[in-house]
């Protein structure tokens, strides 16, 4: 069984660790949410192992030495690299949690960076200091359940006219934007040969490239916003003949998209 995860923060914490600065042996004092979480609320024991991760790649496998003073033994570390094509889910914002659970979902999939997006349709309404703090606070629990070293980037919230803007420049870096449309002709296999040769790309020459998933929200994407997506370069395509929740249509082409670029192997 996999050893549990906990993320810290460098900057907030007080735990000065790195790649570099990292040895074992080491012992570090563990910050007090994750010393309540590990040795209050998992019980783990003096011997017991765990994982300290700062999010962005660093992971450290560590011992329990001193549970009442929350002191941890580093064993071993290492730095993991971000894959150089890379997922992105453009969510749009959605009522009863169905954004949340779809970003909770994505992040345990492996997606790299997460937008919100204020629809035409979209009930919901984006409260900076409130929304993005709950948004955040759902990618950092699912990286610790799903064993990241990597906890997804969270953008700020954007309009549908701010997407138009980021498919043109996906469109000047060698980009995809997939919109997901239950009206769109195209079909996923449609999208299985461009993803094939944007992943060939990326590993000849060694630059990153993002494939967008842009889902829209209880009511859909109005016909006015998938025109001007696709009008600026974006690929709208189906999933399946069944209607899919706002919860559930970015996290399965997730998941075919993953499956395209090797990440299950």
């Amino acid at each position: 069984m996999t050893n549990a995860l906990f993320l810290f923060d460098p900057d907030r914490d007080n735990v000065p660790v790195n790649s570099d600065e990292s040895s074992a042996g080491w012992k570090l004092a563990l910050p007090p949410q994750v010393k309540r979480h590990a040795v209050q609320a998992m019980r783990l024991k003096e011997g017991d192992g765990f994982q300290l991760s700062d999010g962005k790649g660093l992971r450290l496998d560590v011992v329990l030495d001193d549970a009442q003073n929350g002191i941890a033994e580093v064993e071993s570390f290492v730095r993991e690299e971000r894959p150089v094509t890379r997922l992105a889910l453009v969510q749009a914002l959605a009522k009863n949690g169905h954004d949340e659970q779809a970003i909770d979902i994505a992040t345990q999939i492996g997606v790299d960076v997460v937008v919100p997006w204020q629809a035409d349709r979209s009930i919901a309404k984006w409260k900076t200091g409130r929304t993005d703090r709950k948004w955040l606070s759902t990618l950092q629990a699912a990286t610790e359940q799903s064993r990241r070293a990597w906890t997804p980037e969270l953008s700020e919230c954007v309009s549908s006219k701010q997407i138009v803007s980021m498919i043109l420049r996906a469109n000047v870096h060698g980009d995809m934007v997939i919109v997901l449309h239950q009206d769109a002709t195209d079909t996923w296999a449609s999208i299985e040969e461009r993803i094939g040769h944007l992943s060939d790309a990326c590993l000849g020459d060694g630059k990153p490239r993002t494939v967008y998933v842009v889902v829209g929200p209880e009511g859909g994407i109005s016909e006015n916003e998938v025109g001007e997506f696709v009008k600026a370069g974006a690929k709208s395509v189906v999933l399946g003949r069944n209607i899919l929740r706002a919860s559930t249509a970015g996290p399965v082409a997730l998941s075919l998209l993953s499956r395209s670029l090797g990440r299950y192997e």
